[in-house]
């Protein structure tokens, strides 16, 4: 268990060359909108932290289910989009 844990740290220490933020809403940009909701930059920050190899998600959608914020209450999300179009352009998209 270990060394798969520290496998995760390796890989998810890495810090965003770039950022931007939204333009137009789609699959990627709802999930980044989760986790920063739940005060995270993106899935690899959550990973980083929490220590998790995977994401819930739904099936149906690919959308993120539940995160665990860093005071460990959960956030739970709904299938359906959950950003708004007014609320796209506050998301922020890192480039690594």
């Amino acid at each position: 268990k270990k060394s798969e844990v520290s496998g995760v740290m390796a890989k998810a220490d890495i810090k965003p060359k770039s950022i931007h933020h939204a333009k137009k809403w789609s699959d990627d940009v709802e999930n980044l909108y989760r986790f920063q909701q739940a005060g995270y930059r993106d899935e690899f920050e959550y990973k980083q932290v929490k220590q998790v190899d995977m994401v819930e998600c739904w099936p149906e959608t690919g959308f993120v289910k539940k995160l665990q914020r860093r005071d460990n209450t959960f956030y739970y999300y709904d299938k359906q989009r959950e950003c708004e179009d007014e609320e796209v352009h506050k998301v922020k998209v890192y480039v690594y």
